[in-house]
């Protein structure tokens, strides 16, 4: 049953301690390349229909040729050739491919994506090529063979693993994110439990089923458990929820009011907790023993994640300074540098290479400012961001995609809050889930 009285305090914990902070001079907002706006240009790939290889091929292939176009359109690398400009032609093997009807305007593919699709002994069976248009002479790159259940789950299951192959092997050699995951809080019925899909937002599900208020899903390095904060008879404390044995299993509860878990990639689990009265950083190892706090400081200390680039940096809000600010330090508290100055700031996620965060910022917080809350991304070496957000409503709770190019955010807040995606320099937004999708995590793979 909800307490509303705890979940208020939890929630006046995060943004507690508001005292106005002295004005402070604003970094300038250019020059930041997050990877996907380096103004290099896109590699202009077409994908074929693929060939039917069984006559009860049809639905499945279907499915398998939209897949993989979108998952190709959505890496942020690639040119798609539109198939309204394609040949009619269908090339089932690298012997039926004529690479002149692929080169020639406006089809001026580089590259083409081509093959089969056959279902035999309920199973899914597909062979694919891709060739380089402009290597007339030895024009493979890549041949392979994949089989999954022969289900629509089985087909998009193929698609977004070619995908993510000609996206390594294309893409400057960093995977691709088509088989990843995106969990998120989805409310409903008077409880918040922790949904996942597909990075996509396909095959929606709910994971847990604690039948109370589950907050901030965290998945681990491995994609065994999520940590969460989910409100029991001792308010809110960090559950641990296995992936594989599909239920809770034991982490120990540290008293005081516990939030925001944030995995570190060696394994450790950082959180902010109230045990001694102020909300302040801990980290624990991966079953919850050998605690220690890492910050001491008036005001709270909240949404920890570390730098998954090192696992020696931890990112964190603090109200130290009075209201909510970015702050970076070293995993055991020392060198703590303030990132941001001035404005009202939530959130924080570090990038996978370790070059920049993702946060929500309301710059021009205060009595009649004219400021929203939107998504920032600061690269942290000169503290230069950029605004990647702006008139969509109120957005919060970023969450960097493995690759580094893309960022889950959510729109709006409450039963109203919304799960969306967009690359990381802003474009290409569109919405994953819909009301009452809330606070997402991208899987580390």
């Amino acid at each position: 049953m909800v307490n509303r009285t705890r979940l208020n305090l939890v929630k006046m914990a995060a943004v507690a301690a508001v005292v106005l902070l002295g004005s402070a001079a604003l970094h300038a907002q250019d020059n930041v390349f997050t990877g996907t706006n380096t103004g290099a240009d896109r590699i202009r790939i077409a994908t074929a229909n693929f060939r039917a290889g069984s006559a009860d091929a049809g639905s499945l292939k279907q499915i398998f040729d939209s897949v993989l176009f979108n998952d190709l359109q959505n890496a942020g690398v690639f040119d798609l050739v539109s198939k309204s400009l394609q040949p009619q032609s269908m090339p089932g093997t690298p012997q039926e491919m004529r690479l002149d009807e692929w080169t020639a305007t406006p089809v001026s593919a580089a590259y083409v994506a081509f093959g089969s699709l056959s279902v035999a002994n309920n199973r899914v069976v597909v062979n694919a090529y891709v060739d380089d248009t402009h290597n007339a002479q030895y024009p493979q790159v890549l041949g392979k063979q994949y089989t999954e259940a022969g289900d629509e789950n089985g087909a998009r299951t193929i698609a977004h693993k070619l995908a993510d192959e000609i996206i390594l092997r294309l893409g400057g050699g960093i995977p691709g994110i088509a088989e990843s995951k995106i969990y998120f809080v989805r409310a409903g019925g008077g409880t918040k439990e922790i949904w996942a899909m597909d990075y996509d937002g396909a095959n929606a599900h709910a994971v847990t089923h604690l039948g109370t208020i589950s907050l901030s899903p965290r998945v681990s390095p491995d994609n065994s458990r999520i940590a969460l904060s989910s409100l029991g008879k001792d308010g809110f404390q960090i559950r641990m929820y296995s992936l594989l044995l599909n239920r809770p299993i034991n982490f120990p509860s540290g008293g005081g009011t516990n939030l925001s878990p944030a995995w570190a990639s060696n394994g450790q689990l950082a959180y902010s907790s109230s045990r001694t009265g102020d909300p302040e950083i801990y980290v624990t190892d991966a079953n919850g023993g050998g605690a220690r706090r890492v910050t001491n400081s008036r005001g709270p200390d909240v949404s920890p994640t570390w730098n998954p680039k090192t696992g020696s940096q931890i990112a964190f809000i603090s109200g130290r300074s009075g209201l909510p600010q970015v702050y970076i330090m070293d995993a055991d508290g020392a060198g703590v540098q303030r990132m941001t100055d001035g404005g009202y700031a939530t959130s924080v996620s570090w990038s996978p290479n370790g070059q920049f965060l993702a946060f929500a910022w309301d710059r021009k917080y205060g009595p009649g400012a004219p400021g929203g809350q939107d998504i920032y991304v600061m690269e942290i070496a000169s503290k230069r961001w950029i605004q990647l957000t702006n008139g969509i409503g109120r957005c919060d709770f970023p969450s960097w995609s493995p690759d580094g190019r893309h960022i889950v955010f959510a729109v709006g807040s409450g039963a109203r809050a919304e799960v969306w995606t967009m690359l990381a320099d802003g474009t290409a937004k569109h919405k994953l889930a819909g009301t009452g999708s809330d606070m997402p995590n991208w899987s580390f793979r």
